[in-house]
């Protein structure tokens, strides 16, 4: 069963019965709307306004009984969340800056184009969806995290940037308008590409299509299909992943990557609603939500040409990046449990112990390859395995890898030994606290565990050191 479009009813008013059954049918053939109401009588209007469910009114001028300006007071009085266009069988000046004043969203003549009109009244959607979207944003942010955290078990997680992100995520779930979801590889995005379907209450499947290395031919025959006879070898229809995923939601992964002709036919499926597949000459309305991620930097990609300005707007009409891992340290000790458990009940082996110091010694690496190569190292770490506890030597390898910016090589015996003066130990231990501290974001426990104190003796530090300085 499809879901109505808008989730909102919009009601459609004019004494004319032949014209209302004419914009119900220009309205869902020409944008997909099937959520409309018509009503002949203008003094049933309020009644029907009262039971709630209308987003938006389209209004005729002229009526029998009460008058269009007059309704249009009286809405704009009793329910000023409710959008109304006036739909004018008169192209009049001064009747229309009248209106206006009175609160009309827009309006339109009955004798314009039926694209004019039609955009007219996509225009008022989008606008009414924005902004419940965004009531919706603020009052999920205020709470301080989802409402369904179920939809993000998968991710694990002490962050608040996170749970600020699942609350961002919860809320635009049930947008119709695109998704853009960015951050490193290895971060997690499409963990929550998955929980903003799963919320989204959308009845199709969650479809993903990887757009990396796809040429424009295969990108457009994959996205949007083809009828038989298309092209040689095209022996018969095939559906593109577009209509795979009608009434779900359509997931490009690394979008980045397209080239600038697919780039097109990506935005004229977003601004126009309708594909063609190839080879056909008849329209096909998208049913699907648009999720889209990448982990290359699209604002600067559109700076530089190779991304194109208004399909970089549109696509960000929601928009949530996804720190990396050295910006979320609190995360390495929950994670490094949580893939302990996961791989020792895949390999089928006991879990092994993790030792305490060793969540302290990876907060220092900056992990290139985020939540994905913490995985490998638990992964490798527990197949090599001979003791009951779980083995260093796997992650001791990529600290030593690692070459912090001041030039010293992780595990040097004594980091003081090419000074030529040494400090004080007041000076080294500040230092320290200064270090543990940058590394640490700003987090107390979190760099206590770096430099092996308590929290209450690293804030006693703090204090001294603030008393000192001033």
């Amino acid at each position: 069963m499809n879901t109505p479009s808008p989730s909102f009813t919009i009601l459609l008013v004019d004494d004319e019965p032949a014209w209302l059954r004419s914009m119900a049918l220009t309205l869902e053939s020409a944008a997909g709307i099937t959520n409309t109401l018509p009503c002949q009588d203008s003094s049933q209007v309020m009644g029907i306004l009262e039971r709630g469910g209308v987003g938006l009114v389209l209004l005729d001028l002229n009526m029998p009984g009460l008058g269009g300006e007059e309704l249009l007071a009286l809405i704009a009085e009793r329910h000023p969340e409710i959008a109304c266009i006036v739909v004018s069988g008169m192209d009049q000046l001064a009747g229309a800056i009248r209106c206006m004043k009175l609160g009309a969203y827009d309006y339109l003549v009955k004798t314009d184009e039926e694209e004019r009109i039609v955009g007219g009244v996509l225009r008022a959607v989008r606008m009414l969806e924005l902004r419940d979207e965004n009531r919706e944003v603020a009052s999920r942010l205020v709470t301080g995290g989802p409402r369904q955290p179920e939809a993000f078990t998968g991710i694990v997680t002490r962050s608040r940037a996170m749970r600020a992100i699942f609350a961002y995520v919860e809320a635009v779930a049930a947008s119709p308008q695109p998704l853009l979801v960015t951050g490193e590889s290895g971060v997690g995005k499409e963990q929550l590409v998955r929980a903003a379907h799963a919320l989204s209450g959308r009845a199709g499947p969650l479809v993903a299509l990887n757009a990396a290395g796809l040429d424009d031919a295969v990108f457009a025959d994959t996205l949007f299909g083809h009828v038989r006879g298309a092209y040689t070898g095209a022996d018969a229809p095939r559906r593109g992943m577009i209509e795979e995923a009608a009434e779900g939601t359509l997931f490009l992964d690394e979008i980045g990557d397209l080239s600038v002709a697919s780039q097109v036919k990506l935005l004229r499926l977003l601004q126009e609603g309708e594909f063609y597949p190839l080879g056909s000459d008849q329209p096909r309305r998208i049913r699907a939500r648009i999720v889209v991620a990448t982990h290359c930097d699209l604002a600067a990609k559109e700076a530089a040409g190779t991304f194109r300005r208004d399909l970089y707007y549109r696509l960000r009409t929601h928009h949530v990046h996804v720190p990396p891992l050295r910006e979320r340290r609190e995360d390495i000790e929950p994670l490094l449990a949580h893939f302990l458990d996961e791989c020792s009940r895949e390999l089928g082996r006991p879990r092994p112990a993790l030792p305490p110091e060793l969540a302290r010694r990876l907060a220092a690496y900056p992990f290139p390859g985020n939540v994905r190569e913490l995985r490998a190292m638990v992964y490798d770490a527990v197949s090599v395995r001979r003791g009951a506890a779980l083995p260093q030597e796997p992650f001791l390898k990529a600290l030593g890898r690692f070459a912090p910016e001041t030039g010293a090589q992780p595990g040097a015996e004594n980091p003081f030994a090419a000074f030529e003066n040494l400090p004080s130990l007041s000076e080294a231990a500040r230092l320290l606290v200064d270090e543990a501290m940058r590394r640490s974001g700003g987090n107390q426990t979190l760099a206590a565990r770096l430099l092996g104190i308590s929290q209450p003796a690293l804030s006693k530090r703090l204090k001294l050191s603030r008393h000192d300085g001033a």
